[in-house]
């Protein structure tokens, strides 16, 4: 049995959707968890504080442990702000799932500046912010001989490793992030930390608005049918990965429904060679059927 007993966790964008998924299944497994959300809408703007409190609370309703949180953790106060908090209230911090995100969908041509900016400090940013104020507090700890036994689990995207049109901001920004899972569990593994990161595929407030997804991802009409798409389907894998006996590192998955997979890294394909400096038609000719295969 995967048990959480005892493990304490953050979770980004948790007030809802599929963060909160994963923070009630947290709780649900004996983890004491800070539900970190600023309540903005999906494309950033505004802020409800009420959106995390509501969300902690419902958890403690149910009988977990959580705290709220609406620290903006796509700044470095507001990252170090949730790490300080997790151990304040509970003593330690043994795992992080980035999972806050913001969309704004628009065409590469049409993409203004802060359609860019935005979403890759909602991405990107806040993932590099809050794993880098958890880093450095599992750093000083194994630098002092403490054993560390933490994980950190980041929400990548299939727009990003596979592509999507109208995404080039948000896919750029999923891109990154399991680039940098697979560099910072090359680093971070000498501290006792794993890091991992998901691509999921469920219904959540981006999903559900999205043109042409919204309808495939919708609710089955029929109740006794197996929801697909609901966000809950993720939260398992997400337990295992913050488990403290998971041996996963530099892994990055995909979770939809009843399926998980795993993805291979990036790897060289068909190569070509040359005895001398290289000559265009040679290559035109020897790799340009290559590539239209």
């Amino acid at each position: 049995m995967v048990a959480l007993d005892g493990r304490v966790v953050v979770v980004t964008g948790a007030g809802r959707g599929m963060g909160l998924e994963h923070a009630k299944a947290l709780a649900d497994a004996g983890a004491s968890v800070v539900v970190n959300d600023v309540g903005s809408e999906r494309d950033g703007s505004g802020a409800d504080p009420s959106i995390a409190e509501a969300a902690a609370e419902s958890i403690r309703a149910a009988g977990g442990t959580a705290v709220a949180s609406d620290a903006d953790v796509s700044t470095t106060a507001g990252a170090q702000q949730v790490v300080d908090l997790a151990i304040a209230e509970f003593g330690e911090l043994h795992g992080l799932v980035n999972n806050a995100g913001i969309l704004r969908d628009r065409m590469f041509v049409n993409m203004t500046d802060d359609d860019w900016d935005e979403v890759m400090r909602g991405h990107l940013r806040t993932t590099f912010a809050t794993t880098r104020a958890a880093a450095q507090h599992w750093r000083d700890r194994s630098k002092a001989g403490d054993p560390v036994k933490a994980s950190v689990v980041s929400m990548s995207s299939t727009s990003g490793l596979i592509g999507q049109v109208g995404q080039s901001n948000y896919g750029a920004a999923k891109a990154g992030i399991a680039a940098l899972t697979v560099i910072l569990a090359q680093e971070l593994g000498r501290y006792g930390v794993r890091v991992n990161a998901l691509t999921p595929v469920a219904r959540t407030r981006m999903t559900q608005e999205a043109p042409g997804v919204s309808d495939l991802v919708r609710a089955p009409d029929d109740p006794a049918e197996f929801d697909t798409y609901h966000p809950a389907n993720v939260s398992p894998i997400v337990l295992w990965l913050l488990s403290e006996d998971c041996p996963a590192t530099g892994q990055v998955f995909y979770a939809r429904g009843r399926e998980i997979r795993r993805y291979a890294p990036w790897s060289y394909a068909d190569t070509i060679t040359t005895d001398g400096p290289w000559d265009v038609d040679d290559i035109a000719a020897r790799l340009g059927p290559l590539v239209q295969q």
